[in-house]
C-alpha cells in the first residue's frame, strides 16, 4: 500500500537509510521507490531525480556528521577535543557508510548550494578544534585540510574493509590521533624569521 504523506525529507531520509544497507553506489529511485510502498514516478513530486536525491543524502549525511562531531567536542579542549572530533567522525562514517558515501566527490555548484553550506557546517567543530592549539591564523585552512583528510582517509578505508592486517584498527586511531595532536603543536604559530642570506650585503 503506498504510503501517504510522504514528504521531501521522508524521501532523503529513506533514501540515506537505504544506501547504508546497500551501498550508496547501487542506490537507484526505483528501490527507493519499493522500499518506500510507491511507484517510482511518485518521488519525482519530492526529488528531481537521482542526483537531486543524491546531492539532498550528502547535504543531510554532512549536516549529521557536523551535529555528532559538535556534540562530542562539547566541553573538551586540546588533544581531548582532537581525539572525540575525530572519533565521532570515524564512527559515524563506521554507521553509516553508504550515505557518507555520497559526498565523496561532490563538487557544490556555488556558495548556496546545499552541500557546501552543510560542507562548511562540518567544518566548524574542527576550526573549534584549534583553537586549542596555538594555530596562526594564516594556517587554519591549511589545518582544516589536514585535519579532513586524514580522519576521513582513515574512515573511509576502515568502512570500506581496507584494513586487512591483524592489528586493531582501534590502536592505529589512536595512534594516529597522537601523531596529529603531536604536529599540531609543534607547528610554530608565527614562522622563524628569515636569515639574511651569507651571499647578501649592501651594494654601492
Amino acid at each position: 500500500m503506498p504510503r501517504a504523506g510522504l514528504s521531501t525529507a521522508a524521501v532523503v531520509a529513506a533514501g540515506a537509510d537505504l544506501a547504508d544497507e546497500v551501498g550508496f553506489a547501487v542506490l537507484t529511485m526505483g528501490g527507493l521507490a519499493e522500499r518506500l510502498g510507491v511507484r517510482t514516478p511518485s518521488l519525482y513530486r519530492h526529488v528531481a531525480g537521482q542526483e537531486d536525491l543524491n546531492r539532498r543524502i550528502a547535504a543531510l549525511a554532512l549536516e549529521e556528521a557536523a551535529d555528532a562531531i559538535g556534540a562530542a567536542i562539547q566541553g573538551r579542549a586540546g588533544r581531548d577535543a582532537l581525539r572525540a572530533a575525530a572519533r565521532a567522525l570515524r564512527d559515524f562514517v563506521l554507521a553509516h557508510p553508504g550515505r557518507y558515501a555520497a559526498t565523496i566527490g561532490l563538487e557544490p555548484t556555488g556558495p548556496d548550494d546545499p552541500v557546501a553550506q552543510a560542507a562548511a557546517q562540518l567544518l566548524e567543530p574542527f576550526t573549534a578544534v584549534l583553537r586549542g592549539y596555538d594555530i596562526a591564523p594564516a594556517d587554519t585552512t591549511h589545518a582544516l585540510r589536514a585535519l579532513r583528510s586524514v580522519f576521513h582517509g582513515f574512515a573511509t578505508i576502515e568502512a570500506g574493509g581496507g584494513f586487512q592486517w591483524a592489528t586493531g584498527t582501534d590502536e592505529s586511531f589512536d595512534w594516529l590521533v597522537d601523531l596529529v595532536d603531536l604536529g599540531l603543536r609543534a607547528r610554530p604559530a608565527e614562522p622563524p624569521p628569515r636569515r639574511p642570506s651569507s651571499t647578501s650585503g649592501a651594494r654601492s
